[in-house]
């Protein structure tokens, strides 16, 4: 696809479903002041990529702080679409097929998932340039190097290890290798993904069969799941070792 020619349309989806459990109410955490999803939908709205963006949640709480950070939440998402296993395929294809028969249809969407709240505005744009500047692929997805080398890890059975990646050459297997020695392996993160929608309405999948990466930079990948997470992410933002997006608004009252 030529970006000079022909310019995409794109919506922003992002997933709040209720219910964490390691880190409770995660999406709505205060981080510096503001909700973390808040943070997510921010970037979103200074992009300029987005023609809407949209929370997906199950809770009316939840929404209405969307709301007020300025995102759309045009219907709740079901609860059999809500829980700890559901795949992102079953609220990514009901929220696009609703917003279809509301006669909203977009060429692509991004998924921005609340927990990656280092992701800037330009990260958004540049990912979106480099999508549009890529010819032949179904999605991008954001990934960085891995710092656990899959090469070191085993799989236990009983009291034997096997190692997962048995190859390498038998005089220096890669799990006794040096890290620098080993071939440059990529890990996804849940900073962004984009699309296009036809692999959804045609192939049921959030990602197609031809995905171009995405790389990260300095803390725009970092993902808050654990506790551990949300206490790193604190003392990055206030050690000013990473940048959080621009809200020009007061936090909501409670």
């Amino acid at each position: 696809m030529n970006s000079t020619n022909f310019k995409p349309s794109c919506v922003a989806l992002i997933p709040a479903r209720s219910g964490s459990k390691r880190v409770p109410d995660k999406n709505i955490k205060l981080l510096a002041g503001h909700p973390l999803i808040a943070y997510s939908i921010s970037a979103a709205l200074q992009s300029g990529v987005f023609a809407a963006v949209i929370v997906s949640t199950d809770s009316d709480r939840y929404a209405e702080v969307a709301r007020y950070y300025g995102a759309e939440v045009p219907f709740m998402r079901p609860a059999d679409y809500s829980g700890d296993t559901s795949p992102d395929i079953e609220w990514v294809e009901y929220t696009l097929k609703r917003l279809a028969d509301e006669g909203r249809r977009y060429d692509c969407f991004s998924l921005l998932r609340p927990t990656s709240p280092f992701r800037l505005p330009e990260t958004i744009r540049r990912a979106w340039l480099e999508f549009c500047s890529e010819t032949g692929v179904d999605s991008l997805r954001a990934v960085e190097k891995c710092s656990q080398h899959p090469a070191k890890m085993w799989v236990i059975r009983g009291r034997r290890m096997l190692p997962i990646l048995p190859i390498g050459p038998a005089d220096q297997p890669w799990h006794s290798s040096q890290y620098p020695s080993l071939p440059e392996v990529y890990v996804q993160n849940a900073s962004l993904e984009i699309a296009r929608s036809r692999v959804v309405f045609e192939e049921r999948t959030i990602a197609g069969n031809v995905l171009m990466p995405f790389l990260t930079r300095d803390a725009e990948g970092f993902d808050v799941n654990k506790p551990y997470d949300w206490t790193l992410a604190e003392y990055l933002v206030h050690s000013g070792q990473a940048k959080l997006p621009l809200i020009n608004q007061l936090p909501p009252e409670e």
